[in-house]
């Protein structure tokens, strides 16, 4: 089969590879769609290592090509969840199979998406109703993520949430807020994503930056919001949403901070009386419930996708992630 095989760091051409053997319990996908991720340009550049030759991809979609011993049947349309575990240590036996040890992630542990072909466990991959479009499906995979972050908080109806950082996670954030009843208020430098995320339901939107956290106050009655959702990554951005947020309230960080050491606000943290929780990919119940949202219209995903590219042009994607691009959203590909 067909495959975008990174050889050593920065060396990605198209090549063929056997197709995946199906073992007991497994499906074999043939894949149509994929998208493309930061951690695949972190894969790629070499700041995630990995054992090459590797067939990078993780957000995936496609048809049950073999259907092995499972209920599947050939032509059936379906999304894989790539984070494989053992099913038998404690944190699976507990229901934190995100946390297993043993875990493994397709497209960096083992080869993933970006391949005609993907073999994957029956368990861990999920009917797409048609009417869910190829070409924004495997955005289902980022929501996932964002879904189980915000499993992890109470979110109230007519509680103020300001979601830091409007990208693709950070648009997901303002319509699951918004879907749980929440007045939902986005702030990012970007004037075109501000907008993009009032039409996704953000009640307003701020410009990042200075002045950002009194404004946020201002229509807060003085007092700052019930929860902050930081999405960045940035630890000056987890400082902002410290001083921001109110007495008593809450933190999701969502963006993966990799600093080793910086500042933060850590008093307020004590005297406000603030809950930090951070959340980390999904669990396989995520899934039919991220489905059912995108399928009942709760969370929209089209708007979020700004290039579609053949599978051939991954490394131009690869060099579209690394440019400074503020407006860029999601890089899907098509295998077709």
């Amino acid at each position: 089969m067909k495959a975008m095989v990174l050889s050593a760091p920065r060396e990605l051409a198209l090549g063929e590879v056997a197709r995946p053997q199906v073992g007991p319990g497994q499906v074999l996908v043939r894949v149509t769609h994929t998208g493309v991720c930061g951690t695949d340009l972190k894969i790629f550049s070499g700041a995630i290592p990995v054992r090459y030759p590797r067939i990078m991809g993780h957000e995936m979609i496609g048809e049950v090509a073999d259907s092995g011993d499972s209920d599947f049947k050939a032509g059936d349309r379906v999304i894989v969840d790539p984070e494989l575990f053992c099913g038998a240590c404690f944190h699976c036996r507990v229901g934190q199979t995100h946390l297993c040890p043993k875990g493994m992630l397709l497209g960096r542990d083992a080869n993933g998406g970006f391949a005609e072909y993907l073999s994957a466990p029956a368990g861990q991959v999920f009917h797409l109703p048609k009417s869910i479009e190829s070409r924004t499906a495997p955005l289902i995979q980022v929501l996932t993520t964002c879904l189980h972050s915000q499993r992890l908080v109470n979110i109230f109806p007519g509680e103020s949430v300001v979601v830091l950082g409007l990208g693709v996670t950070g648009q997901l954030h303002v319509q699951l807020a918004k879907a749980r009843g929440a007045r939902v208020i986005g702030v990012t430098r970007s004037a075109a994503k501000r907008e993009l995320a009032q039409t996704l339901g953000a009640d307003m939107t701020f410009a990042g930056g200075e002045g950002a956290i009194e404004k946020v106050r201002e229509v807060t009655e003085g007092r700052g919001p019930d929860m902050v959702i930081e999405t960045t990554g940035v630890l000056s951005a987890l400082s902002d949403a410290v001083t921001m947020v109110r007495f008593g309230g809450r933190i999701l960080m969502f963006g993966i901070i990799t600093a080793t050491e910086g500042k933060l606000p850590f008093y307020q943290l004590y005297f406000k009386e603030l809950a930090l929780i951070n959340g980390r990919v999904a669990k396989p119940e995520d899934y039919p419930n991220s489905i059912d949202l995108v399928e009942r219209g709760a969370v929209r995903l089209a708007p979020l996708v700004s290039n579609i590219l053949p599978l051939g042009e991954l490394p131009a994607a690869m060099s579209m992630l690394g440019s400074d691009d503020g407006q860029r959203m999601k890089i899907i590909l098509e295998h077709n």
